[in-house]
């Protein structure tokens, strides 16, 4: 249970891919991991991380052999679907004062709304200095939510395909109210900006430099009379990021083969940016370990990239038992099965995949049967139902191994996600296994 009560505080502490990466180096720290500058040379043994930008991070352990041979990688995404603060987000309509937003990533619009939410992120002023925000997570401060129409009134909005139920537009934070009501001159909106400048020591064109996400306020919590599951926002992917970097935290001696486990972020949104994996964050970020290591060339990278082994630790969609009709049932992951592998993902004749090489399978399947954890492999959903991308095609890329190896999510995207905690026990011991290979 301690590794589980640490992941609930993983949870808790990383609501936003900058809060993720903050609590991962805290907990390297405490392992023995530094920054690569503070190292003129790396060799066997020694623990080093690199960071970019606050929104990702590769902690590496470096093993035996040569690592111009190759590094044993896991790689997770730490962002999660949520909804962003608009660049002029604040403004009043008919009395009631509102922050605009835009969602980011694949979100069913209508589950967000008339619950509670939070804003986690920073602000920028003009003169570089920062304001960390957290507003609507403690019990005993205001927090927020988007209304709905009651059901009286909502015949017409009923009628509508749930896409289109709640509009993208009318996902609006409700955040005050103007004293005066309804009188044109935009009072409540003055009265809200005087409270965030008094919190925050910001003015109004300061969102104009701001990050800041809306998602559930609450913590997360054990599911269940018998207490097997976790609901928690954001599990998709922080799950397979947290037991990655347990991992490697807990990985004692020196390894064999470099490993590494590498958290991204923007994955949720194509990888785009120079934050995720469709850039060239992973070559950078190896360069910079081989230069240390004293064999940096452009043909040392390359070969070391095309060479190394990935899992692309990603959840998967959990079988849904009131659902059986979306899934190839003997093809499905189940929870409680242990973590799942998916050798392809995309969807309609696998587009978007990497679609694993069969030696690679076999060669993780040596390593996990002779670790005596349970496994299982699985496809998303029947044929034609559905699909979706990860970053194993970007990995692919540069020539090495890689498969998807994540924890099975029942109600993944939610505000409120799913997982068991055998499932969660197992990818620990997966990632484990892997980098020990």
């Amino acid at each position: 249970m301690d590794l589980i009560n640490s992941y609930k505080t993983f949870l808790d502490n990383g609501k936003t891919e900058r809060e993720c990466v903050t609590t991962a180096l805290a907990m390297a720290q405490a392992k023995a991991f530094r920054p690569i500058g503070d190292y003129k040379e790396l060799k066997a043994g020694d623990r080093v991380y690199v960071t970019n930008h606050e929104k990702s991070v590769a902690l590496f352990v470096i093993g035996q052999e040569d690592i111009r041979g190759g590094i044993n990688f896991v790689t997770s995404h730490i962002d999660s679907p949520r909804l962003d603060l608009k660049m002029k987000p604040v403004y009043e309509k008919d009395g009631v004062v509102y922050l605009n937003t835009h969602y980011y990533g694949g979100i069913k619009k209508y589950q967000w709304v008339t619950m509670p939410l939070a804003i986690h992120g920073v602000i920028f002023r003009k003169d570089g200095s920062r304001v960390d925000v957290i507003a609507g997570e403690k019990e005993d401060e205001p927090s927020f939510c988007i209304s709905d129409i009651l059901p009286h009134m909502a015949q017409e909005q009923m009628k509508k395909s749930a896409s289109d139920f709640i509009e993208g537009e009318d996902l609006d934070l409700v955040v005050g109210l103007d004293p005066k009501g309804k009188d044109g001159k935009d009072e409540g909106k003055a009265a809200i900006l005087s409270i965030i400048e008094k919190e925050w020591g910001i003015k109004e064109d300061d969102f104009l430099s701001a990050e800041l996400e809306v998602v559930p306020a609450g913590r997360a919590r054990s599911l269940g009379f018998d207490s097997s599951l976790v609901m928690a926002y954001g599990q998709d992917d922080r799950v397979c990021a947290y037991t990655s970097l347990q991992a490697i935290l807990d990985l004692e001696g020196m390894p064999k083969r470099t490993a590494c486990t590498l958290l991204v972020d923007k994955e949720e949104i194509g990888s785009t940016g120079m934050s995720g994996m469709d850039s060239q964050l992973l070559s950078n970020l190896v360069a910079e370990v081989l230069d240390k290591c004293g064999c940096y060339s452009s043909l040392a990278l390359r070969r070391c990239l095309r060479d190394s082994k990935m899992l692309s630790s990603d959840v998967t969609a959990a079988f849904d038992p009131l659902h059986p009709e979306l899934y190839d049932q003997s093809n499905a992951a189940y929870l409680g099965k242990g973590v799942s592998f998916e050798k392809y993902t995309g969807s309609r004749g696998k587009s978007g995949s990497s679609d694993a090489n069969p030696e690679f399978i076999a060669h993780l399947r040596r390593i996990f049967d002779e670790a005596g954890f349970p496994w299982q492999m699985n496809e998303m959903s029947k044929v034609d139902v559905g699909g979706g991308g990860t970053i194993a095609k970007f990995a692919a890329w540069y020539g090495m191994d890689v498969i998807d190896c994540g924890v099975p999510v029942l109600s993944m995207h939610s505000p409120w996600e799913i997982t068991a905690l055998s499932d969660i026990e197992s990818a620990y011991s997966a990632y484990g296994a892997f980098f020990k290979a």
